[in-house]
C-alpha cells in the first residue's frame, strides 16, 4: 500500500518529495484498523502543485489523487509544501 501511495502522488501531483510512513501498527487494536487491516499513514508531499492553495485545499488533491485507495486507507496526517515551503522549512 505503501509503494502505491507514493507512486500515485509522485504521478499525480509531479510532487518531488514524497514520504510515506506505515502508523497502522500504532493503532493496533483500534476496531475500525483491524476491519479495514491497519490503513493508517503519514504522508509528507512536496509538490509545486500546492503553490497559492490553502492547507485544505493541499488535503482535497492529496484525497483526490488516493480516492481509489479509500478502501485501504482509515486514516493520513498530511504534510502538503510547495518546493519554496518546504526549502525554507529544512534551512530553518
Amino acid at each position: 500500500m505503501k509503494i502505491k501511495i507514493e507512486q500515485l502522488l509522485k504521478n499525480k501531483l509531479a510532487a518531488s518529495i514524497v514520504e510515506v510512513i506505515d502508523d497502522s501498527e500504532r493503532h493496533r487494536g483500534h476496531k475500525e484498523a483491524m476491519q479495514s487491516g491497519g490503513g493508517h499513514f503519514s504522508i509528507l508531499v512536496v509538490s509545486d502543485q500546492f503553490d497559492g492553495k490553502r492547507l485544505v485545499e493541499r488535503h482535497r488533491l492529496v484525497y483526490e489523487v488516493l480516492k481509489d485507495l479509500k478502501r485501504d486507507i482509515h486514516a493520513l496526517a498530511i504534510k502538503a509544501y510547495t518546493i519554496k515551503e518546504y526549502a525554507l522549512k529544512i534551512n530553518y
